[in-house]
């Protein structure tokens, strides 16, 4: 037997109802209940209604008479008060409580009633607005009792019922880039179904075409397509069915020749990308140039001058900021010009302004040597030259001491 759960009032009802299968099976009377052998295991759709039938015969002990199918259908007599219980039993889970007639009093969950009034030897459940989870095992048990209170049987039948869901709309993808000579996958896919959905890809008018394995998998429900071509475009219908329902979606196909939109995204993005190096090399470039100008600038306003020829103290060739200012005498240098006048005198030159001989090379083709020009002090004018001297003129001094 199964147990009912539930609160205190239905361990009630649990306990009237085990007494009375006790006083039952004490009782010379016999409660037959009946379910066709072919409806033993059912199927219904899901949203929709069915009918567990169901019903019972009372027949004394000892006789063999069997139900009619006019006693499926026929009331009970004044006398017979049935106490009818309907439960579901859900595979590893406790039983639960559909429907009760207890004492003429009728208690039963939304969309679970009789199909006929009780009281009725007919004990058919019928069940509306089917969901998945209603599917399991249902248990029926009937008591009978006369007015008297002579309980006069019971019995016990179970049946079977598989909630069947027909597929969802199933959802249409395109997988891949319909250019020319690429390869795509169009999926197809419905949430949900029970049993679970087959898939066929076909391809509708002007250009009807079915397709079929290896390029489909009816169980994935996806489509292969290779070496795409311009006359493959159009639209694809993908329809999902089962054994009691059909749904479908649609995806169209655009097989372009030139290059995707990925591809000349790409080819933008990486165009800007080399823009925008060259734009910075070039300013790098320019930066570093300037920099090194200004590093040249600085280094020759950071130069420390040359350093000074170390010249005779007296020597009137050097003026007092450390340069050479007289090669040589202008009056030195040129031989006089007339004879002197008389009490003049000869300016003796200084010891720097004196012409130092110059060493002779040595001659190699017999011509005259080109003489070498003198300079103050032994120092040539290249060398002069080299160190930064700058020839400064000293005007002469005249026989009375001024300058001319």
């Amino acid at each position: 037997m199964v147990s009912l759960p539930g609160p205190p009032a239905t361990n009630l009802l649990r306990f009237l109802f085990l007494g009375l299968s006790t006083l039952a099976s004490s009782s010379r009377a016999q409660l037959d209940l009946h379910v066709p052998a072919s409806l033993t295991r059912l199927q219904a759709v899901e949203s929709r209604e069915v009918v567990l039938p169901a019903w019972y015969t009372l027949r004394e002990e000892g006789s063999s008479a069997q139900p009619t199918l006019q006693e499926e259908g026929s009331s009970a007599h004044p006398w017979e008060m049935p106490t009818v219980m309907w439960y579901l039993v859900h595979n590893g889970k406790e039983s639960e409580q559909v429907l009760a007639y207890i004492s003429g009093t009728l208690s039963s969950k939304p969309g679970a009633s009789l199909v006929y009034p009780m009281p009725s030897r007919n004990v058919s459940l019928r069940l509306q607005g089917l969901q998945e989870k209603d599917s399991g095992s249902y248990l029926c048990s009937v008591n009978v009792h006369d007015s008297q209170g002579k309980n006069r049987g019971h019995g016990s039948k179970s049946l079977e019922l598989d909630v069947l869901v027909p597929p969802d709309t199933p959802s249409c993808r395109l997988l891949g880039v319909p250019r020319v000579g690429t390869n795509v996958t169009l999926s197809c896919r419905s949430p949900r179904s029970k049993p679970a959905a087959q898939y066929q890809w076909e391809r509708p008018p002007p250009s009807p075409q079915v397709f079929f394995a290896p390029v489909l998998d009816a169980n994935r429900g996806s489509l292969n397509l290779t070496n795409l071509s311009t006359s493959m475009s159009g639209v694809y219908i993908c329809r999902a069915q089962n054994k009691v329902g059909i749904a479908q979606c649609n995806v169209t196909l655009e097989v372009s020749t030139g290059p995707g939109a990925a591809v000349v995204a790409g080819a933008v993005v990486g165009t800007l990308v080399g823009l925008g190096l060259l734009a910075g090399l070039v300013l790098l470039y320019q930066r570093r140039g300037k920099a090194l100008e200004e590093a040249a600038n600085d280094i020759k306003e950071d130069a420390i001058a040359p350093r000074t020829l170390p010249w005779p103290k007296g020597s009137d060739t050097i003026s007092k900021n450390g340069t050479l200012s007289s090669v040589t005498s202008a009056r030195a240098l040129r031989p006089p010009q007339g004879p002197p006048r008389p009490g003049a005198l000869t300016p003796t030159p200084s010891l720097a302004s004196q012409v130092l001989p110059s060493p002779r090379l040595p001659r190699t083709d017999g011509a005259h040597p080109q003489p070498t020009s003198p300079s103050p002090g032994g120092v040539s004018s290249s060398t002069l030259s080299r160190i930064g001297a700058v020839p400064v003129m000293v005007p002469a001094q005249s026989q009375a001491g001024s300058l001319v």
